[in-house]
């Protein structure tokens, strides 16, 4: 069996469509192409901040091990593309409207974008420790998910910051990476007696000062620096962020986001609707833990139940129109569309 090539499909040069996708990563462009391979028309828009730009690779994703996350979206506009998606450069800055009927506004409203469904594919940002040198080397050195980046760390010398009790988690799958873990507390409560036996079995060493600085070269961590002056040669650093979804347009809908104990997120069922008619959610928006594939898988979902909803409320259209008392003037459309030129002797 041979894969046919993509098609090459002219995107529709108009500021209406049957969905706009809010949102050009994973989750947005399988959503996307998930609708344009059921003939929707959908725009995307895109404001060029991916998450894991930082990211030398990104793993975890069939065949594309290790890809360059940047490579990965340029690769999956182009398909999106060839379907006939239209993809606009832009940041979403306000919305409004409901079903059939909303309305996007994009950069201050410079632009204006009409949809009958909403994908919101906003991703989420990173609420990190307010520590010097965390975010100068977030994404290389410093992580935080032994999926996405521990492989690489494997066997060095990784130091867990405790931010809250959740950090215990981290300490123990990173310890299946490395021999030589250090779990500075810093903001983490004081273990319970089962939590020290269990340190103390995985061979991780305990730090109690809050950390200071990690210093830092280019974007390698050096050292963890403590209360005190004490420093702590390290090569990797796992902290834990906060999941700061972006809800503000989900709110603007009239959605209300949730909280969780690791942050903020517009709450879906697992095909992405939510309480918002209309409204769907995919990747790290609902789902602040999926990694880029499951975000993908999600988007795709989210594409499949927005065109369901949007098949089902065209049929019922269409019934009410055939129910509806048959006139002169709906004959001659019919026979319009039917004969076009040929009615009229042409």
């Amino acid at each position: 069996m041979t894969h046919s090539p993509l098609p090459v499909v002219a995107p529709a040069l108009t500021d209406h469509a049957d969905v706009v996708v809010v949102g050009g990563g994973a989750a947005g462009l399988a959503a996307a192409i998930a609708l344009a391979r059921s003939r929707r028309t959908v725009i995307v828009v895109d404001a060029g901040q991916p998450r894991n730009a930082p990211a030398a690779g990104a793993h975890n994703i069939l065949g594309h091990e290790g890809i360059a996350p940047l490579e990965l979206l340029a690769r999956g506009r182009a398909e999106a593309e060839a379907y006939g998606v239209r993809i606009v450069n832009g940041l979403v800055t306000g919305a409004s409207g409901a079903t059939d009927d909303f309305t996007l506004e994009i950069d201050g409203g410079a632009t204006r974008l009409s949809a009958r469904r909403v994908i919101l594919a906003t991703g989420l940002i990173d609420d990190l420790p307010d520590i010097p040198g965390v975010r100068e080397a977030w994404g290389h050195s410093v992580l935080h998910c032994p999926f996405c980046h521990g492989w690489e760390v494997r066997d060095q010398r990784i130091a867990v910051i405790g931010r809250s009790e959740n950090s215990m988690h981290q300490v123990l799958l990173f310890s299946q990476l490395s021999d030589d873990v250090t779990y500075f507390l810093h903001d983490a409560p004081e273990p319970s007696d089962e939590q020290w036996e269990q340190l103390a079995a995985l061979g991780v060493s305990v730090v109690t000062p809050r950390v200071q600085r990690l210093a830092v070269e280019g974007t390698q961590v050096q050292a963890v620096e403590v209360d005190g002056g004490r420093s702590f040669e390290i090569d990797a650093v796992v902290v834990a962020p906060r999941f700061m979804a972006r809800t503000e347009l989900y709110e603007a809908l009239g959605g209300e986001r949730t909280l969780t104990p690791f942050g903020e997120q517009v709450d879906g069922d697992p095909r992405g609707v939510t309480a918002v008619p209309g409204v769907f959610v995919a990747g790290n928006t609902g789902q602040p833990m999926a990694m880029v594939a499951a975000a993908a898988g999600s988007g795709v979902m989210a594409g499949a139940a927005a065109h369901g909803d949007l098949a089902a409320a065209d049929l019922a259209r269409a019934v009410a129109t055939r129910a509806q008392p048959f006139s002169s003037a709906m004959e001659a459309k019919a026979s319009e569309a039917v004969l076009g030129g040929r009615r009229h002797g042409i």
